[in-house]
């Protein structure tokens, strides 16, 4: 019996942002982004959305598409370093969403019996909850489940990470009945606690914040959505984890030179060169090459060599991230997805492929796994439409895009949006203050 991915969903935001409107603005040469980092347009949430819509949206579109009967999915895992709650998890309110469009359908809260629940850990969460997952379905192979990838990556106007911003959600089915990707039960693995990119409480004096309620402690922690981080460090540290995960994997496989045999490489992609950026380590220790100084490292990513090896295993998983940015957890499965959609509309057979899988998570944990192409995966592909559905989105101007970064739109961009949406967050009733209710507009 074969365990892994049956199906697959996701959902984008409905606005963007070029990436040229951007540099210009910040004083960036455009060049260097678009040809240096392979960033072409930001995906980016408009008033009405958040993790939770994103997750709620993808949910819903992999059971419409694929016919699912919600009874059927025992749990759904969401992978997240978005959550809007310290205590309820996002997925809550996602599966709510959900149940009530399909209530006339399926009857009220058909999600009862469902298990619900948040992983975090940076970017590699929902690789987390994929491997917690396929463990449980191993154990039930009768049972299905569903890995849900959300989040929006937020960094602060005029910062080194700003236009690497992006978001969206990608959902996965997961069963015995793998019809598009078989994943193995090998999984390297590599840890570290680093501070490479955190998002901490923060704290400050009541006094320094204007209108602060008497009830209010003298020091007050304040979570925001822009992190804290290193950029070159985390460079490091991603490859740094994926080394020693690519390492471990080889040991409990025996496999030498794996790679070698995967179809696709498929990366965490903070943007979208970063892949074939931070495998030129792993490649010169695989092909004897000496990779110690500066020259050493620029030689080995020039050569004709891995420029072949890039155009060949790499370059289609990077076309989506160009298009929408960062995606934190969903990045590795949106890679996923946009090399598949590229051989499914170029004609290629890919059934009985291997593809390889190198997830990072800043804090800091890497995991490297493998799984085959199954021989129905045409099916399943058939339903996305990836970069068709991405040319339907609605550009901004940048002064609209500083607006929505600082919340200071009250209506949406797009009125007349037909999808989930953020309605209200209560402010008045002590009992339920903070609370979020959404509707969804067909």
């Amino acid at each position: 019996m074969t365990f892994g991915i049956e199906a697959a969903g996701y959902h984008v935001p409905s606005l963007y942002l070029e990436i040229k409107d951007l540099a210009e603005k910040r004083g960036i040469e455009p060049a260097k982004l678009e040809k240096g980092l392979g960033l072409h347009k930001m995906g980016f949430p408009d008033v009405h959305e958040d993790a939770a819509t994103f997750a709620a949206e993808a949910l819903l579109k992999l059971i419409r598409d694929y016919d699912l009967n919600p009874k059927d999915i025992a749990r759904i895992y969401l992978g997240t370093e978005s959550a809007l709650d310290a205590a309820k998890p996002t997925a809550s309110y996602a599966v709510q969403m959900v149940e009530k469009v399909l209530e006339k359908e399926f009857g009220e809260r058909c999600f009862r019996n469902c298990d619900v629940v948040d992983m975090t850990f940076a970017c590699i969460g929902a690789v987390d909850a994929l491997h917690n997952s396929l463990d449980f379905v191993r154990v039930n192979p009768d049972k299905k489940a569903v890995v849900i990838a959300s989040d929006y990556a937020k960094y602060e106007l005029a910062s080194s990470g700003e236009y690497t911003q992006g978001g969206g959600a990608v959902a996965l089915l997961v069963s015995s009945k793998p019809d598009l990707l078989e994943i193995e039960n090998n999984w390297g693995v590599a840890t570290e606690s680093v501070f490479d990119f955190f998002k901490p409480r923060r704290n400050y004096s009541k006094k320094d914040l204007t209108s602060a309620p008497e009830t209010f402690p003298d020091k007050i922690e304040i979570f925001t959505d822009e992190p804290v981080f290193d950029g070159q460090y985390s460079n490091q540290c991603y490859q740094d984890r994926i080394r020693e995960a690519y390492q471990h994997y080889k040991e409990i496989t025996g496999k030498d030179k794996p790679y070698e045999a995967w179809r696709y490489l498929i990366f965490h992609l903070p943007y979208a060169f970063h892949g074939k950026r931070v495998f030129t380590e792993i490649y010169s220790i695989e092909n004897g090459l000496s990779y110690t100084t500066p020259d050493e490292q620029k030689a080995v990513a020039k050569s004709e060599n891995y420029l072949n090896f890039i155009n060949e295993k790499i370059e289609r998983s990077q076309r989506a991230s160009s298009e929408i940015g960062n995606m934190y957890t969903a990045s590795i499965f949106m890679a996923l997805l946009s090399a598949i959609q590229v051989s499914f509309d170029e004609g290629e057979e890919l059934a009985g492929t291997e593809i390889g899988f190198l997830g990072y998570g800043s804090g800091s944990k890497s995991k490297v796994f493998a799984g085959k192409i199954s021989e129905n995966w045409k099916t399943v592909a058939a339903k996305w439409n990836l970069f068709e559905n991405l040319k339907n989105r609605t550009a901004i101007d940048f002064e609209t895009y500083e607006k929505l970064h600082r919340k200071q739109l009250e209506k949406s961009v797009n009125e007349n949006y037909k999808s989930f949406g953020l309605q209200s967050v209560e402010s008045e009733n002590p009992v339920l203050q903070g609370a979020r209710y959404y509707h969804y507009k067909d």
